[in-house]
């Protein structure tokens, strides 16, 4: 797991080493362990690693033998040993015994095909220097970040805004369209970025800039998975070999590794999957609150870690713990998103990452398996919110803002980009078969949106801020296809959801653990904005520079008197306090890494 970043000089200009320098301290959190750089004419390519494969023969830049390719890697290539050998009896002759190494031999062997053979989570970059051309891909379901910015100069790219800020003219700016839809959604989605000039490499693409020239192509998309007819028997008799093979290659490591343990479905499920391929006990983690005024999850988790005896610890916050990480939450993310559960999650990084550099969580099985209610909505329901957000067939149509008719908060540029903002859910559904299910396309739009431009930046950003890499196999782009695949009654009742998953998993746990309604940590964000913070809220929000830039400041005040009245807009100030305080620290501020503890408002008041 590392941080990359490079660039593409369009007019042939040699590289400046000192943009590569800035790149690699910007990425350094993602990769504290090393630093290495290649520029070779127009193309400079910066590398920070985190050591968790071949730690004495993995530096990065990896070159080939005859050293006309060069790669720089983020990310993990599960079937590493696999693709080596099939590599190896083609020929091809290795240096070292890193996983990322494969991906060399594989494009000089296949050429543009070669991510059909690699399974793994990855953003790379691949330089062929006798073409003058560089490979720029993102894994198929987008685990891994990776960032580009197009100017008439040269073409840049990073795993975070971070790095991409170092190469910006001036000071990032504020892009309408995404500020829009992070106010809406909580998190800005497609190519979009919330900086003006920054896109996203999309989960599932390849970039290719040769003689300046940037082409795009998508190699992988869940919109391909052809629907099974199966019944149960036949599903799990599927499904028990593929865990089995993604579970083993996932585990592959030279270091320690560890679980967040949710007491969810997914994370005990995978618990006891490690435990019986490991043959030992594994270290688990996981977060609740000292007091038990507030649900979570520790109890549900304590069992799990009981049953399964494993090595336990167990992270116990206050509100004011989780209150004062926002700040710090905010810059690990690099992209602004509304998620509660970041804070939480970035303690139990902190807390692994004291032994440990892997983890594994439970990303993606609500996705792939359909656990969440929102896949149950009744076909009326559905098609009554479609009325409000045509081509969505009814599914994410509702925004924080657009729930609050005439707030007449935003400027007219803002006003005229949340006219937009559902857009990239409207175009993921316009792209499911039209032989696919409801269910199916709600799916689908979930991987394409919020799996990977909210869940999965928590995910990795929040690991990553503490050195730590997060292994998600309920992602694997196979599991994704099989449970895409599964037929409707396999996955979803009237009033439960994940029933194959569940079912298959009663061989391992309880009944009456796998069918109880999960209680969840609950992050008290209702209790942080009332009394006198809510004081200081309508005192600093107002007065924020990147609130009076796109708001009006006597809609913001109105905003916070009805919500001091009725306790019913807490969601709008939530996203409009976190886009304060990342606009604090990125746009109006140099970005550097704050305290772990920080009182937000001391943030603002600056």
């Amino acid at each position: 797991m590392c941080g990359i970043a490079g660039l593409y000089n369009r007019r042939g200009d040699e590289v400046d080493a000192g943009l590569l320098e800035r790149f690699c301290r910007a990425l350094g959190h993602r990769g504290p362990d090393e630093q290495g750089v290649m520029h070779d004419g127009p193309v400079g390519l910066a590398h920070t690693r985190l050591s968790i494969i071949d730690l004495a023969g993995g530096h990065q830049p990896l070159y080939s033998d005859d050293r006309r390719l060069t790669l720089i890697a983020n990310g993990e290539i599960y079937n590493y040993v696999e693709l080596r050998a099939e590599l190896e009896a083609r020929g091809h002759r290795f240096a070292t015994h890193s996983d990322c190494e494969p991906l060399l031999y594989a494009y000089r062997e296949y050429g543009d095909t070669f991510l059909e053979h690699v399974q793994g989570m990855f953003a790379f970059a691949l330089y062929d220097a006798p073409r003058r051309r560089l490979l720029l891909a993102r894994d198929r379901l987008g685990i891994k970040p990776l960032f580009l910015t197009v100017r008439p100069e040269a073409i840049y790219f990073g795993s975070e805004l971070k790095a991409l800020f170092q190469a910006l003219p001036g000071r990032p700016a504020v892009n309408p369209v995404g500020l829009a839809q992070y106010l809406e959604s909580s998190f800005a989605s497609g190519a979009t970025t919330l900086v003006e000039g920054i896109e996203r490499v999309l989960p599932g693409e390849m970039v290719s800039i040769e003689n300046g020239r940037v082409e795009r192509r998508t190699y992988w998309s869940p919109a391909s998975v052809q629907p099974m007819e199966v019944d149960f028997e036949q599903a799990a008799q599927r499904f028990d070999g593929l865990l089995e093979t993604v579970m083993r290659e996932h585990m592959r490591t030279d270091v320690p590794y560890g679980l967040f343990l949710s007491g969810g479905v997914d994370s005990s499920v995978l618990l006891a999957l490690l435990t019986r391929y490991a043959g030992e006990p594994v270290r688990t983690f996981s977060v609740g609150f000292a007091a038990d005024s507030v649900a979570n999850e520790l109890p549900a988790a304590q069992a799990m870690a009981q049953r399964f005896q494993s090595c336990h610890e167990e992270i116990r916050v206050d509100s004011d713990r989780l209150w004062r990480a926002l700040p710090h939450t905010l810059w690990a993310a690099d992209e602004l998103m509304g998620d509660y559960a970041s804070a939480p999650t970035a303690m139990l990084a902190e807390a692994a990452g004291r032994s440990l550099k892997v983890v594994f969580t439970g990303e993606g099985g609500d996705e792939v398996f359909a656990g969440y209610g929102r896949y149950r909505a009744s076909a009326l329901k559905r098609w009554l919110r479609s009325l409000s957000g045509g081509g969505t067939g009814g599914f994410r149509t509702r925004g924080t803002f657009t729930r609050i008719r005439g707030h007449g908060l935003f400027n007219s540029e803002l006003a005229e980009a949340d006219r937009h903002w559902r857009a990239p859910f409207v175009a993921a559904w316009r792209e499911t078969p039209a032989h696919w299910s409801a269910l199916q396309r709600m799916q689908y739009v979930d991987l394409r949106t919020w799996l990977p431009d909210d869940l999965l930046v928590k995910a990795d950003r929040m690991l990553m801020a503490w050195g730590v890499e997060g292994r998600v196999p309920f992602l694997d782009h196979r599991i994704v296809e099989f449970g895409l695949g599964l037929p409707d009654d396999l996955k979803v009742d009237k009033r439960s959801g994940k029933l194959f998953l569940k079912r298959w998993a009663e061989r391992l746990l309880p009944k009456e653990h796998l069918w109880s309604r999960k209680r969840g940590f609950t992050v008290p964000v209702g209790q942080w904005l009332a009394g006198d913070a809510l004081d200081r809220l309508e005192t600093l929000l107002p007065a924020n520079a990147g609130v009076k830039t796109w708001m009006h400041d006597d809609a913001v005040r109105r905003l916070i008197q009805t919500h001091r009245r009725t306790g019913r807009r807490a969601a709008a100030l939530w996203n409009l306090l976190q886009f304060a305080l990342w606009h604090r620290i990125f746009i109006e501020g140099d970005g550097q890494r704050p305290d772990a503890s920080q009182d937000p408002f001391e943030l603002l008041g600056n």
